[in-house]
């Protein structure tokens, strides 16, 4: 596990302090727990379902980053109930969070599952050439050091979505997994919203259509292009990882990712 965070490279420095509970609100597990992917559009998708009348937001950060550290850490009833602080709702209202790291740290799925058993667990993913591209523009837009082997190896990792949506739903019945595709909700947004918003089992409602514009987190500078070389073997390497993923969810629709129809499989 060491020798994982230090691949996996640096973290935020931990959950901020639970926010105050008003008089008459009751605090426990979260509603809905994001969970990934990395650059997929989640902090867009998590503000839209917050938009929703009988969602309450937390009013700090929209990743929490709880179970960063968790592998280091005893995690015990306690740390189930700090978890629980983070999320407090007046009657009939709902909360929850969305931290894209929680899909990759293959630890944190069995440890939502204890602290949050009745959760709907969301995944937001992406094409994963597009998101090795995004994700590596991001690093290098927020860092001064220069890519290197382990960064490149740390992004196509994380576009490995098979093996760890297995570990999703070892984790939860499938029925509490709903996973979304990137492209298809900047397609049709308010229909993907309205099935988000049935899957969380919230009452239809409509937002209009200025709450579906504007990017959040825009990429200000150039982006990371591969080389001719580097994208044939992300190509190679994904394929028969999309071809594995839509097995496991095989309402995916791979026509939506440029790769997977550049790869044959769509």
């Amino acid at each position: 596990s060491r020798a994982w965070y230090r691949w996996r490279g640096p973290r935020q420095p931990g959950p901020p302090e639970p926010p105050a509970v008003p008089d008459g609100w009751t605090t426990g597990p979260p509603h809905y727990v994001g969970i990934g992917a990395q650059k997929a559009g989640t902090s867009w998708w998590n503000r839209l379902i917050q938009a929703h009348p009988d969602v309450v937001g937390s009013g700090g950060p929209k990743e929490l980053h709880y179970f960063d550290r968790a592998w280091e850490t005893p995690f015990d009833e306690a740390a189930i109930e700090r978890y629980h602080a983070h999320f407090p709702v007046p009657p009939g209202k709902h909360a929850g969070e969305w931290t894209p790291g929680y899909l990759i740290d293959f630890w944190t799925p069995e440890l939502i599952a204890r602290a949050a058993p009745q959760a709907r667990v969301l995944v937001l993913l992406r094409d994963p050439v597009d998101r090795f591209r995004s994700g590596l523009t991001h690093q290098l837009a927020t860092s001064q050091a220069a890519l290197g082997p382990r960064d490149i190896q740390g992004a196509f990792q994380r576009g490995l979505y098979a093996p760890q949506l297995r570990r999703v739903l070892a984790a939860f019945p499938a029925e509490q997994v709903w996973v979304g595709q990137y492209e298809a909700c900047r397609a049709d947004a308010a229909a993907e919203l309205a099935a988000t918003y049935d899957f969380l089992g919230l009452a239809p409602h409509e937002l209009d259509d200025q709450a579906f514009r504007g990017e959040v987190n825009p990429t200000t500078r150039q982006k990371f292009e591969p080389s001719a070389a580097l994208r044939t073997a992300l190509l190679d390497g994904y394929a028969r990882d999309m071809a594995q993923l839509v097995e496991l969810v095989p309402d995916l629709d791979l026509a939506l990712w440029p790769s997977a129809v550049e790869a044959g499989l769509a």
